[in-house]
């Protein structure tokens, strides 16, 4: 699995990305290359201090890159970096097959109902504190 953060202040500065569509195609396809056979898109921070994300602010940052990847690499597999169900729906509706959530679905009370209705793999993880 690759992590590729479209957030400005991911703490790990290898894993942002950027929109242009050469670089963003060139990222992909060295991860893509170096062996990775899942993308995990995230697009909001949860690194110590990090500003918070609206909603929306997450699915415009998120969104763009999934339809991205499913255009130009069909075959690789995404997974959706999110604590919030909303973001989790609407990205696998754009061609995420795996939901990776880092608050172990404390954080949105309708994660857990969602994960049900949309039958695909889900990471459950733990953090500590809030994003």
């Amino acid at each position: 699995m690759a992590v590729l953060n479209s957030t400005p202040d991911s703490f790990y500065t290898q894993s942002r990305i950027a929109h242009n569509e050469s670089q963003l195609h060139e990222r992909i396809a060295l991860l893509i290359r170096e062996g990775a056979d899942i993308l995990d898109i995230g697009g909001y921070s949860t690194r110590p201090g990090a500003a918070e994300v609206t909603e929306q602010e997450e699915l415009d940052r998120v969104l763009p890159v999934i339809q991205f990847v499913r255009t130009y690499f069909p075959r690789t597999v995404v997974s959706i970096d999110t604590f919030r169900a909303k973001v989790a729906l609407e990205a696998v509706r754009e061609g995420a097959s795996i939901i990776n959530d880092v608050s172990g679905g404390n954080l949105d009370p309708t994660m857990y109902e969602t994960v049900a209705e949309l039958r695909v793999p889900y990471i459950l993880t733990h953090m500590r504190g809030n994003p």
